[in-house]
């Protein structure tokens, strides 16, 4: 497997860099949280990435797309995780854009150039707990005069307030924590029936608990086969884990930048706290977290890239890891910068939450522990 970024990759890194910096630096998404923006993100941002091809990055090349590789597509996750940056671009692309494309067939895929092009935004409803348990679903998909039935409830489903279709997980068969009798659905987020309710988390990430009271959909509404949605949406789990790692990778790599920098400029007792052994001996064990982190993100973007047989393996290994990192560095880097860490003027506080909310997308720590045990056969 590729452990570094060729050039090319490197290049995009760098580019996308300087296009965050400029345009979505981290005050930018003070100014959204503060003018509480109904569609919670920057629509010049978002057409600036879709100017540059980024939603197209790992699409096939039939649909419109570069055929970059996930490789690619991290660099940019790391790069929007260093600022914090809000957009669509995980929730349609990673998420709801894989599943289209695994699903195959039409006329779900032929809607893959509209997410390239930036003229469709989609949201992925899995999670009806406080917890994720994607084979817990309950929410049910009953056939019906020649249609489709929806009935249940959705949480933490992101961007679904904003997105223009909602792809949602439900059981057609059998019951919760099977994984066959899973089926998934395409809608508009308008339809009759379904009620979208935003909600605000502490992190600036935008996300809604949708309710579908018995709505009516048409058998085009199906992705995929029904009863044997399990098999796509295992596959965009393991994607979105490790692009929503290397958005983590690249949050926990500011704070230890930032945090560095401060504790070599701030004195205390006539001195710089940076030269206190005991700041020394946590500095130096935040750093040895963050590359081996650095390197499980890559092993598994470049699995995804390669089609490796292990991709489940090293998507919940880096996501167990880099949770425990970002949670780790964010409480060092509040420690460290003393009481003015947890105050809403200094940035460090803004990763701390977006640490907090992060570890629970697509499983928490303990959920890809337990998973990688399992997978290993323990």
């Amino acid at each position: 497997m590729t452990m570094v970024l060729n050039e090319e990759q490197r290049f995009l890194k760098e580019t996308v860099n300087g296009l965050l910096q400029k345009h979505q630096p981290v005050t930018s998404l003070r100014t959204l949280r503060n003018s509480d923006d109904e569609l919670g993100y920057d629509p010049g941002f978002w057409q600036q990435l879709v100017d540059m091809d980024i939603p197209s990055i790992v699409m096939p090349a039939s649909y419109g797309g570069l055929g970059f590789g996930y490789s690619g597509l991290g660099a940019v996750m790391e790069e929007m995780g260093r600022t914090l940056a809000v957009s669509p671009l995980f929730s349609t692309v990673v998420l709801g854009g894989s599943a289209l494309e695994l699903a195959g067939g039409t006329p779900h895929r032929d809607l893959l150039p509209e997410i390239a092009a930036g003229k469709l935004t989609l949201a992925l409803a899995i999670d009806e707990g406080h917890h994720h348990q994607p084979r817990a679903t309950a929410t049910t998909l009953t056939v019906a005069n020649e249609g489709l039935i929806l009935d249940g409830n959705k949480v933490f489903v992101l961007d679904g307030h904003s997105a223009d279709k909602l792809l949602v997980v439900a059981r057609s068969a059998g019951k919760p924590g099977d994984e066959y009798g899973l089926s998934l659905v395409l809608l508009p987020r308008e339809t009759a029936g379904v009620n979208v309710q935003r909600t605000s988390l502490m992190d600036g990430r935008n996300a809604a608990i949708v309710k579908f009271n018995r709505v009516e959909l048409g058998p085009e509404a199906l992705v995929g086969t029904l009863h044997e949605g399990w098999s796509i949406l295992l596959q965009v789990i393991d994607r979105g884990a490790i692009c929503i790692a290397a958005e983590m990778l690249g949050g926990s790599l500011e704070v230890f930048e930032r945090t560095m920098a401060y504790i070599k400029e701030r004195e205390q007792f006539g001195v710089r706290i940076g030269s206190f052994q005991a700041l020394q001996h946590r500095s130096a064990e935040m750093y040895c977290q963050l590359e081996q982190c650095r390197t499980v993100v890559l092993k598994a973007l470049s699995s995804l890239d390669e089609g490796c047989r292990d991709i489940s393996l090293h998507a919940s290994m880096a996501k167990a890891l880099v949770n425990q990192c970002y949670a780790h560095i964010s409480n060092e880097a509040v420690q460290m910068h003393g009481g003015m860490g947890l105050t809403d003027e200094l940035d460090i506080g803004l990763y701390l939450k977006r640490a907090r909310v992060s570890m629970q997308i697509l499983g928490d720590t303990s959920y890809h522990q337990d998973r990688y045990a399992q997978l290993m056969g323990y």
